[in-house]
């Protein structure tokens, strides 16, 4: 069984530390979302109407993702973090899914978040991993958490 961690992380990387102990810890490979336009700090003040995050959400338009996981077909589970924007996924991460066959694979999605909770994300994103064998959602404070619900 082959795992990868792939994950979008915005700025103050808290995403990023979770995902990289969870990879770690379970001795997954490690794939990085980024966005072909990487976000700056004014792009995520979230508070600014006009702001990118803003008009990306109300668009709800692909965000265009730098780079591809080679061999992805080889994985049987993917983790995928996020923090939670909206109550859901970010939209450069149902664009990375986009890009693959999730046919078959185990989909563990973990997020974090300063002040929501999970809602509906495991729902909201089914439409964007087709055909696989499950879909499960958490949201989790440390990599540790993360392994063990995952384990």
């Amino acid at each position: 069984m082959k795992t990868l961690v792939a994950y979008f992380s915005a700025e103050f990387g808290v995403t990023a530390k979770v995902a990289k102990d969870l990879a770690a810890a379970l001795g997954a490979d490690l794939f990085e979302i980024v966005p072909e336009k990487p976000y700056t700090p004014a792009d995520l003040r979230w508070t600014n109407p006009l702001a990118r995050c803003n008009r990306e959400h109300l668009a709800g338009k692909d965000v265009p993702v730098a780079g591809k996981v080679e061999n992805f077909g080889e994985y049987d589970t993917i983790c995928l973090g996020f923090p939670i924007w909206y109550g859901y996924a970010p939209l450069v991460v149902s664009t990375f899914c986009k890009q693959y066959d999730w046919t078959g694979k185990r989909v563990l999605a973990f997020a974090t978040s300063g002040g929501s909770g999970i809602g509906r994300t495991a729902e909201k994103l089914k439409p964007f991993v087709p055909g696989a064998a499950s879909v499960d959602a958490k949201l989790v404070h440390s990599g540790a958490e993360a392994a063990d619900w995952i384990q």
